[in-house]
């Protein structure tokens, strides 16, 4: 790679390593102006001054702010995440099969939504401004336009209870089949399929669109190449730079924004230990789901930006 290709994919790192910095502090400082006392919630009503005053001291809670949150961002960086309140285990070995359970669904509904996006995306420059164009945009506008809670409802309703082809609940385990596990995950994957779907294929649709403005294209209709073959052979592999930034946002979006999913089919993700613990108040493990979140979909911007600078032929090939 040239050196204006490193130079900015290093701007990029370092800018999206700050942004982490910046929103750490940002988490830190939302949970700790939380109305309520952490030690009272951990004791009960019952407890005594004196057994507040001990618990704070051992927690550190008496300590200023910056010492609180440099120890906390110490800890993060030693793999140290620190311990539940509510259970007294450690967070990051509770954290590991909920992340690998939430990494899981959100690959799975990006296996079926990228391809199935990409391929929509196409068919409707094929058909642009006909009737099968209309038609996948106005079913993907609908289903962005329903909430995830009424979509994920409506298919709890009729295909679990009354079709009864998937279960309700999404239960997975350790050691659980694939086969098995696929289908507990068929109808959080629906859901999140129809959330991030209509996005990802109208921008496929518009930057293969803007290609096909070009002088090239025009040469390989010369030749006699059909509209297919000049979408697929000439326009798409030159619409891959923004398709890739898009398909990388909405991957983002399918693992921070699973958590409602994940409580309405009671998945055992990150979403649903988030939720868990924020009723109990639990302010360690709520700095870590969100600081997990933010560094996931932090890292996944990246990715889409280097990817966008790298695919730059300009760029790439300065005169």
């Amino acid at each position: 790679m040239s050196t204006p290709v490193l130079k900015l994919v290093a701007q990029r790192i370092a800018m999206g390593v700050l942004l982490l910095l910046a929103v750490s502090v940002l988490i830190f400082v939302g949970t700790q102006i939380l109305p309520g006392d952490v030690a009272q919630s951990i004791l009960g009503q019952s407890a005594t001054p004196q057994a507040l005053e001990n618990l704070r001291r051992d927690m550190g809670l008496n300590d200023p702010a910056y010492i609180r949150y440099l120890r906390w961002l110490g800890g993060i960086l030693t793999g140290d995440l620190g311990t539940a309140l509510s259970s007294g285990q450690d967070i990051a070995t509770s954290l590991k099969d909920r992340l690998w359970n939430t990494l899981f669904l959100a690959s799975a509904a990006a296996a079926v939504s990228i391809p199935l996006a990409i391929g929509l995306g196409l068919l409707a420059v094929r058909y642009r401004n006909g009737f099968v164009d209309k038609l996948i945009s106005g079913l993907g506008l609908a289903s962005t336009s329903l909430p995830e809670f009424f979509t994920g409802y409506l298919l709890i309703y009729f295909v679990a209870v009354q079709l009864q082809w998937f279960p309700s609940v999404s239960t997975v385990y350790e050691g659980m089949p694939l086969g098995e596990r696929l289908s507990a995950i068929a109808l959080p994957v629906t859901v999140l399929t129809l959330v991030v779907l209509a996005h990802m294929m109208r921008m496929t649709r518009a930057a293969i669109l803007n290609v096909m403005q070009s002088a090239y294209i025009e040469t390989a209709e010369l030749k006699g190449l059909t509209p297919f073959q000049i979408i697929t052979r000439h326009a798409f592999p030159n619409a891959i730079a923004p398709i890739v930034n898009v398909v990388m946002l909405n991957l983002a979006f399918l693992i921070v924004g699973v958590v409602v999913v994940e409580v309405i089919f009671v998945y055992p993700g990150m979403g649903q230990y988030l939720v868990d613990h924020v009723a109990k108040r639990d302010v360690p493990v709520v700095q870590a789901c969100g600081l997990v979140f933010a560094a996931v979909y932090i890292s996944l911007n990246i990715v889409a930006d280097i990817v966008a600078i790298v695919s730059n032929p300009r760029l790439r090939h300065p005169k």
